[in-house]
Parts: C-alpha cells; structure tokens; sequence
C-alpha cells in the first residue's frame, strides 16, 4: 500500500492519468490537471475518489476550502485565501499602526532628549577638585541656589525684593542642600548659609593662590562659585559630591509660574518687607514672585536661617509633588514649557547627564513623599559670634556621625 486509494499512483495521480479520457491537461498545458471523475458502474452508489491534490486534507493544508452549499453546485474546490484575507488585513492594518505609534514615541524621546540635553548648562568641573574625599556609597548631590541677579532687569530685581547688586562675582547662595541617594533611603541636609566652616585652599580665576580660612559657608559661593562650594562642602563634611545643579532667582520663578503656580499651606501668617511676604494663614497657590518670596523669608523666623531652611524643603517637597502629577508629565503642553523654565537657568557639573538630572528629581520627590529623611545638619549654637557677624556653628560630634552614615549608605532617621 502506498497510503493512496486503490487506483493511484505513489505520485498522487490515477493510474493511467496520462491516457485516461476524465483526467486532461488544461489548456496550453500547464498547471494541475483538471479532474472528471471517471464513469462509475450503475447503481454503485459509491462516490468517485478526490485527487490527493484537491482531498480536503491536501486542501486544508494548502489553505483551501471545499465549496460549500451556495456554491457553484459542481463539487469542485476553491482557495480560501479570499475569505481569510479580510481578517489578515485587519492584523495588518493593526500591526502597522502598532508600529507607528512606537516609532512616533521613540522619535519625539530622541528628540526631546536632544532639545533638554541642549539646554543644559554645564560649567562645574567637579574633577578638578584638590584633595577629595573617597568615592562614597550612593550618589551624593550639592544642590544650591543663587541669587545673581545678572540676568534680570532692574525692575524684575525691584519687583522680586531681591536688590541690585551682587556681592561677589558669584553673588550668593541662600540654599545649599546635599541629597544623598542610596540603597538604604534617600536623604536631603540643608546646609544653613551662615554655617561656619573653613573655606579650603583654592586658586581664583586670575591664578592668584588663597589659605584656607574660616568664613560663613555662603562666602564660599562668593567667592568661588559652585566650584568652590563644592569643596568647601567636601572639606568640612568628608562626603564625596559626585553632582552640582544650581538655579537662579530667574529660573526659580520660571519655573514656577510654567507649573502654574505652587499650592502650600501655612500654619500662620506671614510678612517680611525685606523678601516680600506678605501671606494669610491657609492653603494658597503661589506664583513664581510670592514662592522666591517664602523661600527667602527668615526675619519672622525665631530661629532665622533655620526656619528659612525649613521652608525651602517645605517649598521643594510641594514642588516636586506637583511636577511629577500625571497633568504634568503627560501634557507635554505643560511639559515642554517646565523642562525648559527649569533647564535654561540650570548650572551643572559637567559630568551632569540628564539621566543623573532625572534620579535627582525622583530622590526629591521621594523624600517629600515620606519615603526619606529631610533634616538640617546638627547645630551647637545658631548665633555664634564672629568676624563676620554671628554664624551658626556645627555640633562636630553629632554632625560628623550623620556625614559617616551617608558616606556608609546607612539609614538616617528612623
């Protein structure tokens, strides 16, 4: 048996095919030969055999389908190309646009990666530090805020309370944090301005050599920029900076207003003629002015530049709560104009990528919403008297403790 019905050959055609009057060449001689099934004894009653080609096992194997009732009534096959093609274009159809949507996404990231890379500014060589501290565990970000007031006009300076001269070819900083991100929880110290440490040894931008020197932490900044900063902030803590990102009173304010405004809440009033604040107790959404305003208010505070540090992570945490909503990030209308009010004014190290940029805001965002600590480096005496006016002096003992963990990747707080 060679697995045919009797009368065929191990080819798949009847015996005979070629001198069979019912199986025929078609005309002009090619393709399969058409069938007529050959004359059967009367009153047999049995069915002619189907050629293996046109069997519908043959046939469904090569996508056929016998003609069913409503056909054309004489028993032959026919493709079922026809009656599947519909559902396949649809799967077609499906799978392209599928594709050109992933293809429209990945062209707008590249090219909004490309757009926010280009605006950031980076200056800061972190690497030409002198005598650093060793890599620590984590990644420790120097986050500060200047108020060179170059970029702005004199009417925004008077209309921002911020005066009209800089102190300083940097002018000064009022916020200075390091945001600390590990393996074992993220956290964000405020540095106070009037922190008395000791400025290191550096060379100024004409060459000239300085010693070391004790001074009020913002001095640093004055002098030196976030350079200096940086190492100053390196000397008297141990900690290794691996980030800078600093922003100025303009870009504050941008920033800001593009978010449409920032919703605090106070637990009492507040008003200082010198920063501008002039607030009601309660929740209220502040524009790009009264928020410049709140985070450099301190002559209502008993403590000053403590209850000023306060207020800027207060004011920080609100910020990016509000920037990580879903009516932010997914309104690329809002999106495109905050990326770009916070990245023109952007300083940053030069080894800054925007992938750093965006763990820094996640960190933020983390700590504001409990899953860190937020503290303010460990204080021994808030009016220490100097030659520079009263500072605020560091408790060594407790301060060092806090910096050894950090640089140990170990929970701080509980």
């Amino acid at each position: 048996m060679n697995g045919w019905p009797e009368g065929w050959t191990e080819d798949g055609e009847p015996e005979g095919a070629r001198v069979m009057p019912h199986v025929h060449r078609r005309q002009g001689g090619y393709g399969p030969p058409s069938y007529s099934p050959p004359p059967q004894p009367q009153g047999s009653g049995a069915e002619p055999p189907l050629p293996p080609e046109l069997s519908p096992r043959r046939a469904a194997a090569r996508g056929g389908v016998p003609q069913q009732a409503g056909g054309n009534g004489n028993g032959t096959y026919r493709s079922g190309r026809a009656r599947a093609g519909r559902p396949k274009n649809w799967r077609k159809r499906i799978t392209y646009g599928v594709l050109t949507l992933v293809v429209v996404l990945l062209v707008t990231s590249v090219g909004t990666y490309f757009w926010a890379d280009g605006k950031l500014s980076r200056k800061i060589d972190l690497s030409a530090l002198q005598n650093r501290p060793p890599q620590d565990k984590g990644t420790n970000y120097l986050i500060a805020g200047s108020d060179n007031r170059s970029n702005l006009s004199a009417q925004q300076q008077q209309d921002l309370h911020v005066g009209s001269d800089n102190e300083g070819q940097f002018g000064n900083s009022d916020t200075m944090m390091v945001l600390h991100v590990g393996s074992n929880g993220d956290t964000l110290i405020s540095l106070p301005r009037d922190s008395y440490v000791t400025i290191p040894a550096f060379t100024g931008a004409s060459g000239k050599q300085y010693p070391a020197s004790k001074h009020k932490l913002n001095v640093a900044f004055s002098w030196g920029g976030g350079q200096l900063l940086a190492q100053t902030v390196e000397y008297n803590t141990g900690l290794h900076i691996d980030h800078y990102a600093e922003i100025g009173f303009g870009g504050f304010v941008n920033l800001v207003n593009a978010l449409g405004g920032v919703n605090m809440c106070l637990d009492k009033p507040l008003k200082d003629k010198d920063s501008g604040a002039d607030f009601k107790a309660g929740c209220q959404t502040f524009n790009g002015a009264q928020s410049l305003a709140y985070v450099r208010e301190r002559h209502q505070e008993a403590n000053q530049d403590l209850g000023r540090e306060q207020h800027q992570q207060q004011f920080l945490h609100a910020v990016a709560q509000q920037t990580a909503t879903p009516g932010t990030l997914l309104n690329p209308f809002k999106l495109y104009p905050v990326l770009g009010a916070g990245l023109e004014t952007l300083t940053v190290d030069k080894g800054m990528s925007l992938y750093d940029l965006a763990q820094m805001a996640l960190a933020m965002k983390d700590v504001s919403g409990g899953q860190g600590t937020s503290t303010v480096v460990p204080v021994a005496n808030p009016n220490y008297p100097t030659a520079d006016g009263d500072a605020l002096l560091w408790n060594k003992t407790e301060a060092k403790i806090l910096f050894d963990k950090l640089q140990n990747d170990e929970r701080v707080g509980s």
